[in-house]
């Protein structure tokens, strides 16, 4: 399959009942609540549909970009994921918000290291460019961490990781991406893989213009 063959388009109810597939077929680690189901994806049409994307090949539903805008407070940054995005509703979006908090970035399986992950990260960097937003904010998941949970802490792997010592299937390529790591958060998501881990990751956007 070619990349003439898949394009980016911004989330429509037609595609809420997919994407709940795809969350099940891109996360199989994760606790069943932890994933969002049909009702979540058409509450993200109401609420912010020119900041949700989908990958699509032909008609086919192979990736998702989600998120939704806020104030995000730096000096508080600890927050769980379930928190922060309503049990997966983004009750929390503020169409004034100055950051775009990143709910999920997924592609299939069948469809990964295809540029599909790079384009969905473009299509949010590019409502944040034209929205005039400061950037863009996430928890980023570590799932590599699973191979060294019983040689090193967390922190440690991260430092590997930032360092290009470690590759990490997810983080390594954010970092890639122009994230950069801005501190850890604990008990962020049930994820046995990372020991419930994740990385605060901020992307500045370079043209932000103060108003």
């Amino acid at each position: 399959m070619t990349s003439e063959n898949i394009r980016i388009a911004t989330i429509e109810p037609r595609f809420a009942l997919p994407l709940e597939q795809l969350q099940r077929d891109c996360f199989p680690t994760l606790g069943a609540d932890e994933l969002m189901r049909e009702e979540h994806f058409l509450n993200h049409c109401r609420l912010f549909p020119e900041g949700n994307f989908v990958a699509l090949c032909r008609d086919r539903v192979i990736g998702l970009g989600s998120g939704f805008l806020m104030d995000f407070d730096f000096e508080q940054a600890q927050h769980s994921f379930q928190e922060i995005i309503s049990g997966g509703f983004y009750h929390n979006h503020d169409p004034a918000g100055a950051w775009y908090y990143g709910g999920d970035i997924s592609v299939h399986p069948d469809f990964r290291w295809r540029g599909v992950g790079s384009r969905l990260y473009d299509a949010r960097k590019g409502i944040v460019k034209d929205m005039n937003r400061r950037g863009i904010v996430a928890g980023g998941l570590i799932p590599g961490f699973a191979a060294y949970k019983g040689s090193m802490s967390p922190h440690e792997y991260v430092k590997n990781v930032v360092a290009g010592k470690i590759q990490d299937s997810t983080l390594s390529f954010q970092l890639g991406r122009g994230f950069e790591v801005r501190g850890l958060l604990e008990n962020y998501i049930e994820d046995e893989a990372a020991d419930n881990w994740a990385t605060l990751i901020v992307w500045e956007n370079p043209s932000f213009k103060m108003q």
